[in-house]
């Protein structure tokens, strides 16, 4: 009952910024039903779903590889996708056209008593780190098995979570497993109050859906999209924020006379800034070629900067990267996922503030297959020589795709542990 004044307290200090979002920005306009009384839709099937939670955009696609192979799996039991974002809804529906998708509901002890009674779950997944105290209370009361999968904790995340220690070890204890990225974040769901019983090492998940072939097919739509031919050399500046976007271009610029076959594509991290780096874009070099503008063609024979500004393409943008660098990295968000390019093989640089994905970027920094660039100035001179030296440029890229060739394994891993759960909780019921 305290949480569910606490939780009604933050959504009445909230409510302003809420209504400004609906009304002024035309966000989070749809939903409210699932998310506060959990009103999703129901499972009409006799058998109990498999229940995948996903915050956003990255963490919908992410789950990829494993509900595929979940569906490889248990072909006879429904899968339940449910989302925090609009964004994430729209690219949940897309991905996974024959799941059940739905909006999270609140973690209010009716919303979530609700949403378990229509999904009818045999088995709640979450992923990475999302800790609801009224769901995994719910669930264990209920005995329906719940666990983190791709289990992270961050430094800072940790730091958080030590201050509440008593709060936060009941609920992890109510966990039924907590399947964690590595031996790091292992000792630390410990320290919090998981038990050793409850965790398991399966590595990232980031590994497994990562594609390392250029000749996918959805790589090579979009090179024909773009009009890039074989001579090109393609610079993706993918996940940016402001003002990485005008680097990259002010980059292209400075170099292009000097290599007439050097292309760039700006993908920038949010929707809703598309509109604002289209503009840029165009202020910058007077024109755009847009992936929504559905006008395939060639940009060889005119200046034009090509802007990727549809969701979920990103990680396919990135098999037409001969020199990649990965954004929210000179800005303060903490970096973006590199394994994308360095799955193809892509020569990868990245600026310094990379702390959401230290243990990827210690790992290829490691390996020599990734350069820190601090400034713009570092960019064009690492991007110059990469033109200037093609040897050394493919060696940076086969030495990343290298690396992630040796860390895929998660997804089975991550099934045998969903197994285990689901065989218990069939054995109880």
């Amino acid at each position: 009952m305290l949480l569910n004044l606490c939780y009604l307290l933050a959504l009445v200090v909230s409510l302003p910024w809420l209504l400004y979002r609906r009304i002024i920005l035309k966000k989070d306009r749809e939903g409210w039903g699932q998310k506060l009384f959990g009103l999703v839709p129901r499972n009409s099937s006799a058998t109990g779903a498999i229940w995948f939670h996903a915050v956003s955009v990255g963490e919908v696609l992410l789950l990829k590889p494993l509900i595929e192979q979940t569906r490889q799996t248990w072909p006879d039991r429904p899968i339940v996708v449910s989302t925090g974002t609009g964004t994430g809804q729209a690219v949940a529906k897309q991905q996974y056209p024959a799941a059940l998708v739905c909006y999270f509901p609140f973690d209010f002890t009716w919303a979530v008593k609700t949403a378990i009674e229509r999904l009818k779950p045999a088995l709640i997944v979450l992923v990475e780190l999302e800790v609801w105290p009224n769901l995994i209370s719910q669930a264990a009361q209920q005995q329906i098995p719940l666990m983190i999968a791709n289990g992270r904790l961050s430094a800072r995340s940790y730091a958080g979570y030590r201050k509440v220690i008593p709060l936060i070890r009941p609920v992890l204890g109510q966990c039924s497993h907590i399947a964690v990225q590595n031996e790091e974040y292992r000792q630390r769901f410990v320290l919090l109050g998981a038990k050793g019983h409850q965790l398991t090492i399966t590595g990232n998940l980031k590994f497994d859906k990562v594609i390392t072939s250029r000749q996918d097919l959805a790589v090579l739509e979009l090179r024909t999209y773009f009009g890039f031919g074989p001579e090109d050399l393609v610079f993706v500046a993918g996940s940016t924020q402001s003002p990485e976007e005008e680097c990259a271009i002010r980059v292209w610029k400075t170099l292009r006379t000097s290599y007439p076959t050097l292309r760039l594509i700006v993908v920038p991290r949010h929707q809703e800034r598309f509109a604002e780096v289209a503009s840029l874009i165009t202020r910058m070099t007077g024109s755009v070629h847009t992936r929504s503008c559905q006008q395939p063609g060639s940009i060889s024979d005119a200046p034009r900067v090509a802007l990727l500004d549809t969701l979920g393409e990103l990680g396919r943008c990135w098999g037409l990267a001969d020199i990649a660098f990965v954004g929210g990295s000179l800005s303060k968000r903490g970096g973006q996922n590199m394994l994308e390019p360095a799955g193809f093989g892509a020569a990868i640089s990245f600026g310094p503030n990379t702390q959401n994905f230290r243990e990827i970027t210690a790992a290829l920094l490691e390996r020599n297959a990734a350069v820190v660039v601090n400034n713009e100035a570092e960019l064009l001179t690492l991007v110059k020589g990469w033109l200037d030296n093609p040897s050394e440029r493919q060696q940076f890229g086969q030495r990343a795709q290298a690396f992630v060739a040796t860390q895929t394994g998660a997804t089975q891993r991550t099934i045998e542990v969903m197994r285990q759960l689901l065989a218990t909780n069939d054995f109880a019921h």
